[in-house]
């Protein structure tokens, strides 16, 4: 039984409206002076961000602007931005946009201190040492890739999503500005929100840490300051994320989606995600459905399938949706609490139309065996078989 467990975040966090605007007291706190900013045509039109990237012309000596972003970057997009880093000899990478720019600007990061390619790296703990300093700035709420220790990419000749997980990740500094949310359109808004909440109901529902192996390990499995981030970020989303999507000038509900994320990813990235993103990982490769609305298909059906071993965990999240003491709630409750939010953001919910083939199935199912550090911490081991009915269930 291992009795310890430890939790790591990122060195400083900077929240509120605003912050970006401390950007360059920032680098010049940290001795940046060839900053490279990775990020992409939409994010760069943003007027706070356009603006604080040219005031950064006042304060270094040479910045360089990789605009190549793209939703579900592939293993090209992260090489395309190493040979920019490179080219200005950058010593430091600035991540702006989604959990995508940010995870690629953590690979570029690697690349510059320990040189090789990005597949030298996938996996867990291969990172030898520290990386480039990485500053975090996200303008979407959901994927908490400003706190967290993993990057992912797609690898488009396997068909599948490979990820890199080290503590060197975590970036030293994360710029949680929710006023660069408010331009989110609705879309966009509920793929995040949605993802924010799975990331916060698969640290609550993983096991427990005591039940975890004692070695090195990229998650520790559940334990109370995880479930209290967990808890806070779910209660919070119940609170915002539908007048976020119904209504985007809602600043107090962009503020709360914001908090929400950054709650969830400090609870993840140290408790672990589980087996949404698993089965998400691969039929995201094969649709190119955005990572949020593939998270949130899948979450009722493996939610279902965990009812088993934290039946207590769901009553207390649909206490959190029915506003009733979780006494008298079920974990079909909060089964349904979920699927009536997918209806309302318009997430699909059926894998069929996402364009998944009946005949893609059992190959979903085998790729999701496959990524061990998400088998071994989901609240309930699945076999192959087990699978194979979640995805049915979901087709």
């Amino acid at each position: 039984m291992n009795t310890v467990w430890q939790f790591a975040i990122s060195p400083t966090i900077r929240f509120g409206r605003g912050c970006l605007g401390g950007l360059t007291h920032c680098l010049n706190q940290r001795q940046i002076r060839r900053p490279i900013v990775v990020s992409d045509p939409v994010v760069l039109s943003i007027p706070a961000v356009e603006s604080v990237i040219q005031s950064l012309d006042h304060i270094v000596d040479s910045k360089q602007i990789f605009a190549g972003g793209q939703a579900e970057p592939t293993i090209a997009t992260a090489e395309a931005a190493i040979a920019a880093a490179k080219a200005v000899d950058a010593d430091a990478v600035i991540g702006i946009g989604g959990g995508s720019n940010m995870d690629v600007a953590k690979i570029v990061a690697v690349i510059l201190n320990h040189g090789g390619s990005a597949d030298d790296y996938f996996g867990f703990d291969r990172i030898p040492g520290p990386v480039a300093p990485v500053i975090a700035v996200p303008t979407t709420a959901g994927t908490g890739s400003e706190v967290s220790h993993s990057a992912v990419l797609t690898d488009q000749k396997a068909r599948v999503k490979v990820s890199t997980l080290s503590p060197y990740l975590r970036p030293c500094l994360a710029l949680v500005d929710p006023s660069l949310t408010d331009s989110c359109p609705p879309q966009v808004t509920a793929h995040s929100g949605i993802d924010a909440l799975v990331h916060a109901i698969e640290a609550l529902t993983n096991r427990s840490f005591e039940s975890m192996e004692s070695e090195s390990r990229a998650y520790e499995g559940s334990y109370g300051l995880t479930s209290l981030l967990a808890m806070e970020s779910i209660n919070l989303i119940h609170k915002s994320l539908i007048r976020a999507f119904e209504q985007g000038n809602d600043q107090r509900a962009r503020d709360g989606m914001s908090y929400a994320a950054l709650l969830a990813g400090m609870a993840f990235s140290n408790s672990g995600v589980g087996l949404v993103h698993a089965l998400e990982y691969p039929i995201g490769a094969l649709t190119h459905c955005s990572h949020g609305e593939g998270n949130g298909l899948l979450l009722p059906y493996v939610m279902d399938f965990n009812k088993p071993m934290c039946a207590g965990t769901l009553r207390s999240i649909a206490s959190i949706f029915l506003s009733k003491p979780p006494e008298i709630c079920s974990s079909e409750d909060a089964i349904d609490a979920v699927f009536k939010l997918q209806k309302k953001l318009g997430i699909r919910t059926r894998l069929r139309e996402l364009g998944l083939a009946a005949d893609h199935l059992a190959w979903v199912a085998e790729k999701a065996m496959a990524i061990e550090r998400l088998m071994m911490v989901t609240a309930r081991r699945p076999t192959l078989d087990d699978l194979h009915s979640i995805l049915q269930s979901a087709y």
